[in-house]
């Protein structure tokens, strides 16, 4: 069934919503052992919580996919579905990094090759690649606080859906207002004290999505590549800039820890809660100024992101001579 605009702006994320929370509240009442996120010397959690969170929220989302008109090429069906079953089986049997690392891969490969090796060369199909690698496991180190991840994938995808309705894109709007909705509907069980986590089925495909649909939209014309970049920059730094930290210390990066920013925000007495608050008006702020910098022009948008790195590095630099003392 196809639903014209603008009920499909409308009717796809509320079916989204309404699908995702229930979902989720059913899954938290079942509270399967299987799905359970026991607590560790590295966690921010005190009590074993549900990890199946990211089921509903994705069920939630394909569901109002369904309501939109065939513009969700039949690749990102089959990318969701093959890092929903990995990111499960991790979730309840703790799959080696090798294993999970080569399903990334053989999903960003895909990607890459169908939308971009033809028309853009192996080079940029390459980047791509390893863009869409790093964000499926980005998003995922960045799920460890109460709130966090759902809320700010709801402001990260809302921003594409505004952008692409602003364009006169409906359907894409639609798509991406379907992942926000659904965002919001987990962040009501999960905004601190969080009664279900997202879990890897829900954090990898998200981070695909985020990727995807970001390249998608720049493909359609709809922004400048560097706006999704910006739009999740808050993910993107904080989990960069801690990999390479840990890199360079000769850390093994694949094991668990407490070191990324959020993560001591939280440890430093701030809390769930007030950093989540934190991370939302940062990715509103980045967020918006993409929005506004993307009508710009080119130079505009060039003085805009270098002006947030340089925010980003004086956070940072603070962060760190903080934690010294």
């Amino acid at each position: 069934m196809v639903l014209d605009f603008p009920v499909t702006i409308a009717a796809a994320p509320l079916l989204s919503f309404v699908l995702s929370f229930f979902s989720i509240l059913w899954l938290i009442k079942r509270k399967a052992g299987w799905g359970l996120d026991h607590p560790n010397a590295r966690s921010l959690h005190t009590v074993p919580v549900p990890r199946t969170g990211g089921l509903g929220l994705l069920l939630g989302v394909t569901a109002a996919w369904s309501c939109i008109s065939a513009q969700i090429p039949l690749i990102i069906w089959a990318c969701i579905g093959l890092l929903m079953v990995i990111s499960l089986l991790d979730d309840i049997r703790h799959v080696p990094v090798w294993c999970r690392l080569l399903i990334h891969s053989l999903v960003a490969a895909a990607f890459s090759a169908v939308f971009l090796l033809t028309a853009y060369g192996w080079l940029t199909a390459l980047f791509v690649m390893a863009a869409v690698i790093w964000m499926c496991n980005l998003y995922n180190f960045m799920d460890g606080s109460d709130g966090l991840a759902g809320g700010m994938t709801a402001i990260g995808f809302g921003y594409y859906g505004l952008l692409a309705y602003l364009a006169g894109d409906s359907d894409f709007a639609a798509i991406n207002f379907s992942i926000a909705a659904a965002a919001m509907a987990f962040l009501l069980h999960n905004f601190h004290p969080a009664r279900i986590f997202m879990g890897d089925v829900g954090a990898i495909p998200l981070g695909f999505l985020a990727a995807a649909l970001g390249v998608l939209g720049w493909l359609n014309q709809l922004w400048s590549l560097w706006v999704p970049l910006l739009i999740f920059s808050p993910f993107i730094v904080d989990a960069t800039a801690t990999l390479i930290k840990r890199l360079l210390r000769g850390e093994k990066i694949w094991q668990a820890h407490r070191e990324h920013y959020y993560q001591r925000m939280v440890q430093s007495g701030l809390g769930h809660r007030n950093t989540a608050l934190a991370g939302y008006a940062l990715m509103l702020a980045v967020g918006g100024c993409a929005v506004w910098a993307g009508r710009q022009d080119s130079w505009v948008q060039g003085w805009t992101a270098m002006v947030w790195g340089n925010i980003y590095l004086l956070f940072m630099f603070i962060a760190d001579r903080n934690q010294k003392n």
